[in-house]
């Protein structure tokens, strides 16, 4: 038997082993990102989240969300994978999705969640 292959063997375990945590918290992170980002839709006043031509307000914006992110499951390991997937445009129609504030402004809801994210707070 040699020794050196059964030693990088279980040098490889050993570490693969003591990454866990650090996956489960990076992971823990990325949903914490995502709960965030469909928080500060929840959180516009007045706004309206176009998708497919029509207007919903907030609360079905958010529900929205969530739904895809559910239906997404696996996919959607990081709050940039939730932005793509879930929260810029229509998978069935392929139409961009747009929030329109009080104010009147419409952006698309690619910037405003690339925004979001940008200024999520680093804990």
């Amino acid at each position: 038997m040699r020794v050196a292959p059964v030693i990088k063997m279980l040098l490889f375990f050993v570490l693969a082993i003591a990454s866990l945590p650090l996956f489960a918290d990076q992971t823990e992170i990325e949903q914490r990102k995502i709960d965030y980002l469909i928080a500060e839709v929840g959180q516009l006043k007045d706004a309206h989240f176009i998708r497919n031509g029509t207007e919903y307000d907030v609360d079905k914006a958010v529900a929205h969300l969530q739904l895809k992110r559910r239906n997404a499951g696996s996919r959607v390991k990081t709050a940039e994978d939730f932005i793509r997937y879930c929260a810029t445009g229509s998978s069935m129609s392929g139409e961009k999705y747009r929030i329109r504030f009080a104010s009147g402004e419409t952006v698309d809801s690619a910037v405003f969640f690339e925004q979001r994210l940008a200024a999520y707070p680093a804990k």
